[in-house]
């Protein structure tokens, strides 16, 4: 059996968050919703333990009669209990970190002492380190896809529970002090239980770029300078004092949110536009605090100490170009303290800077201010001067404290504070391409072959200045598509030249579709020659999303690096290929074995070919939150990718959930992303040592497991008649799609719901709804018990595999998870809602049978004796949430029949849509992910 970690304090705590959350039912919701609750909790727990039909007859009958308030409520109390459980375990990890870093033991894997220790044993030395810490970047993309389930209120409430109940665990604290933070956290939950957590409306897009930035300013900012400390500490204890590696700019941010405008029809050029500046303001705001901070700190006189030349030239030089305008009628303040008067000089230059944004973002018209930081460089050089000037009169140490925080602050966010990625649909560039060439004689683009495509483009790019475009000829696609790169030329200049990241190319079939957003590019001054130099100041990303487009990589690389134009526009802005892989998608298309293996190929390929090429390449993964959109937990994500693809940067995109789970909160934010960073550092050994290659017969046996797995997957979800039928009625993807969750609608095309239609999001939230979790396991199970048959041999080699290769070990420890997840029982639940029960209870025992079979198989493979017993403090956590989930299940099978009810008045329909998509949020943090 497992052995369960640990965690009576854990115990202690959820008991304790129960308690009071009961207390607050009775005192506010009333007796008959606490036992409601209470008759629901009991009754499941007991059926856990036992099943007893009777019992469950009675929880099911309870639920009929409960009106639909009622019901409303308690799914509410459900939900806030799954977010206080949710704080107590993550408190409850850090403070067992916390217990490992007092005791002076070796720390957890992922740690950086525990990395650099791994580093040290295997004879890697300091300038070995230095050299992989410079190429080192690691660039966690946020998007809003649309799975979080959670509004910003609610986390900004779950933040304060938080912060609360973390006084109970500082230290001695009298009978009187704890119960006055008691009295304050029931305080918090009670504001929580009346906070609605259903958004009333739809978020516009720019309500999600207010979202992504909650992050930054609630827990980035803090977390990234405590990282480096955390660092730097690790080094000198491990490599000694004088180590000489220098660590910066090890991170860089990423976003989505106001680019991606792949199927999202309100995301226009303006948003854009205004997304770049909130994101300015954000970080210029930030850095004003820091300034403010630092002149109360750097308060040395100049009688006492004598700054650097170079200091006390740039002071002058300040003093005469802004002095009167910062200062007025005090033009000799600190003139004793020169560190603060330049600092006060700074932030007024900064102030600058910012009204600058303001007047932008309110719409006025706004001449560039000739007294602010024309770019984060210059701010850079000065906190780097002041540095300098500390360091030369023996101040090295306060250099080290507040002031190194701040640098590698601004090294970190820049006055772009995220590199916002562009992301658009292939067809939307071949359309305007055409529609160009049309206007101004260059010929029928659309009747030309792949070749004529490449050679007509990469011709017209080299050959000189763009033809004058008349854009009012055009028609509105092609002229929104040409202002998106009016915007990236404007912005470089606004706000940065790294304000953006890459312009990602959706459905990327053929080399052509990346040449004509060059070609775009070109028609815009942003790419081609100017005084006979190339210069390009877009970089594409071919995004590779289906099995099919998994295995033309190949093809479509090689092409696009053989074409010399592009080689030469590529060596203009830095010689790096970026390929991005989509996880969804291809999951989605070909089923979960499928999808990671090609996707495991694909990457050895695509790097065999730009190091061919001599091209530098850095993939970008298009990972969601959930197993079956490539999710899982990043250190040991970053381990399994093929040995030697991993270059010093890693690129993937945090969604929904997933950034409320781990950038919430500094605590969270320093942890997940150090595990990151460390797993990283790792997969990118091969920068400075040999590594081991896999081995061959071991990538055979994967390929025909996944050729197996993907039978498997087809056969059920292409070729069973009714299947798409029974996903969209035994899962609520319709009503998913009611949720305010985000800006983006939920399918491709409103009228067509095929499987190529949905979209990857609501494909793995609907099956995870209605605990099926069927994306991120099916095929699995067949595809290891035909390989393996009856052979023992068989079973020991894969066995073997589990236990060396972290590809395969990854893919089965997250299998595992997913089926923890699945309940079989419950998804049978769903099938009363299908129009054809007989073909749905057929489907069913498909689903049903190949769990099983997917069950056993990775037991005996993991040779284990239940799911994730490898994994104790996971197995608890979902263990704990199970019967609390039951009833909630139970409750939204109801009242889907009822809201579907097509016999039942409209008015009384809609009776039960609140309760219903309410149930929905409250599975989602049950389970901790939604898509």
């Amino acid at each position: 059996m497992i052995d369960q970690p640990r965690d009576k304090e854990l115990r202690s705590r959820v008991r304790l968050f129960g308690n009071l959350l009961g207390g607050i039912l009775r005192q506010q919701a009333g007796g008959q919703i606490l036992a409601a609750v209470e008759t629901l909790r009991k009754g499941f727990i007991r059926l856990r333990s036992h099943d007893d039909p009777r019992l469950r007859q009675r929880l099911i009958a309870l639920i009929d009669r409960l009106d639909p308030d009622t019901l409303t409520h308690v799914v509410r109390a459900f939900n806030v209990y799954f977010s206080l459980v949710n704080i107590a375990e993550q408190s409850f990890q850090y403070r067992q970190r916390q217990r490992e870093l007092s005791a002076g033991g070796p720390l957890w894997v992922g740690s950086f002492d525990d990395t650099l220790r791994q580093f040290q044993q295997q004879g890697i030395q300091p300038e070995q380190l230095r050299s992989l810490f410079a190429r080192t970047r690691y660039i966690p993309v946020f998007t809003a896809h649309p799975t979080e389930s959670k509004r910003r209120t609610i986390m900004e409430s779950l933040r304060r529970i938080y912060e609360t109940a973390e006084q109970l665990d500082q230290g001695r604290i009298s009978k009187a002090q704890r119960q006055e933070i008691i009295e304050a956290l029931e305080a918090e939950i009670q504001i929580l239980w009346k906070t609605d957590e259903v958004r009333a409306q739809r978020p516009r897009v720019k309500d999600e770029i207010r979202n992504g930035l909650y992050y930054f300013r609630e827990s980035l900012f803090e977390a990234v300078p405590r990282i480096y400390r955390n660092l730097d500490k690790a080094l000198n204890g491990i490599y000694g004092p004088g180590h000489g590696i220098e660590v910066s700019r090890l991170f860089r941010f990423g976003s989505w949110i106001g680019g991606d405008r792949d199927g999202n029809p309100y995301v226009k050029p303006e948003t854009t536009e205004t997304a770049l500046r909130l994101h300015m303001r954000e970080a210029i705001c930030h850095y004003l605090r820091l300034l403010d901070e630092l002149r109360h700190r750097l308060t040395q006189s100049s009688r006492l100490v004598t700054p650097s030349p170079e200091f006390s030239a740039s002071l002058a030089d300040d003093d005469a170009r802004y002095g009167a305008a910062c200062f007025g009628d005090h033009p000799h303040r600190f003139a004793a303290e020169p560190y603060r008067r330049k600092l006060t000089i700074m932030r007024y230059r900064l102030r600058q800077t910012l009204r600058e944004v303001n007047a932008r973002l309110d719409g006025e018209g706004c001449g560039e201010c000739g007294d602010r930081y024309p770019d984060e460089a210059a701010l850079l050089d000065d906190l780097r001067l002041i540095r300098d000037s500390l360091i030369s009169h023996g101040d090295g140490r306060i250099a080290a404290g507040l002031l190194q925080d701040t640098i590698r602050t601004v090294e970190t966010f820049g006055f772009f504070l995220m590199q916002l990625d562009i992301r658009q649909e292939s067809t939307r560039h071949t359309e305007a391409v055409a529609e160009i060439c049309a206007a101004t004689g260059m010929g029928d683009y659309g009747a030309l072959d792949e070749a004529g495509r490449c050679d007509l483009l990469a011709r017209r790019i080299a050959g000189g200045p763009p033809p004058a475009l008349e854009r009012a000829s055009l028609g509105e696609p092609t002229r929104e598509t040409l202002e998106v790169f009016d915007v990236i030329r404007r912005m470089h200049a606004e706000v940065s030249p790294q304000a953006f990241g890459n312009y990602v190319i959706s459905m990327t079939h053929s080399a052509s579709h990346v040449l004509e957003v060059m070609f775009l590019a070109w028609c815009c001054g942003l790419a081609g020659r100017r005084d006979g130099e190339w210069f390009c100041q877009v970089r594409p990303s071919p995004l590779f999303e289906t099995i099919e487009d998994l295995a033309h990589v190949e093809t479509v690389l090689t092409a696009l690096l053989g074409n010399d134009t592009y080689r030469a526009l590529l060596a203009a802005s830095g010689n790096q290929q970026e390929v991005m892989l989509g996880y969804s998608d291809s999951c989605k298309d070909g089923g979960i074995l499928a999808s990671s293996w090609n996707l495991y190929e694909a990457q050895q390929k695509i790097i065999a070919i730009t190091g061919r090429m001599g091209v530098d390449c850095r993939l970008f993964h298009g990972r969601g939150g959930t197993v079956g959109r490539g999710g899982g937990p990043t250190h040991e994500a970053i381990l399994a990718q093929p040995p030697g693809t991993v270059h010093g940067q890693i690129k993937f995109t945090e969604q929904g959930e997933v950034l409320s789970y781990k950038y919430g909160h500094p605590v969270t934010a320093v942890y997940e992303l150090t595990m990151g960073l460390t797993g990283l550092m790792k997969a990118s050994r091969s920068l400075i040592a040999p590594v081991a290659a896999d081995r061959q017969e071991d990538q055979a046996l994967m390929a025909e497991l996944a050729g197996i797995g993907e039978r498997a997957y087809r056969d059920l979800v292409d070729r069973t008649e009714g299947f798409l039928d029974y996903f969209y009625e035994v899962c609520p993807v319709d009503e998913i799609g009611m949720l305010n969750i985000g800006s983006r609608p939920s399918h491709r095309s409103r009228a067509n719901r095929s499987k190529e239609s949905i979209r990857a999001i609501p494909w793995v939230f609907g099956w995870a709804q209605s605990r099926h979790t069927l994306p991120a396991w099916y095929g699995i199970g067949s595809a290891l018990s035909e390989w393996r048959g009856s052979d023992p041999e068989r079973l020991r080699r894969l066995r073997a595999l589990y236990r060396e290769w972290p590809y395969f070990r990854a893919l089965l420890s997250n299998t595992q998870m997913a089926l923890f997840k699945a309940q079989m029982d419950i998804a049978r639940e769903y099938t009363q809602l299908a129009h054809d029960p007989e073909r749905a209870r057929a489907i069913y025992r498909r689903i049903r049978d190949e769990y099983q079979r997917t069950l056993g198989e990775v037991l005996a493979v993991a040779d284990i004796g239940v799911l994730l017993e490898e994994n104790p403090g996971l197995h608890l956590s979902l263990l704990r949430r199970d019967p609390y989930l039951d009833p909630l299940n139970h409750i939204q099978v109801t009242l889907l029949k009822r809201y579907r009810n097509g016999s039942l008045p409209e008015e009384e329909r809609e009776r039960w849509r609140d309760p219903l998509l309410r149930s929905i949020n409250a599975i989602a943090a049950g389970m901790r992910n939604t898509g």
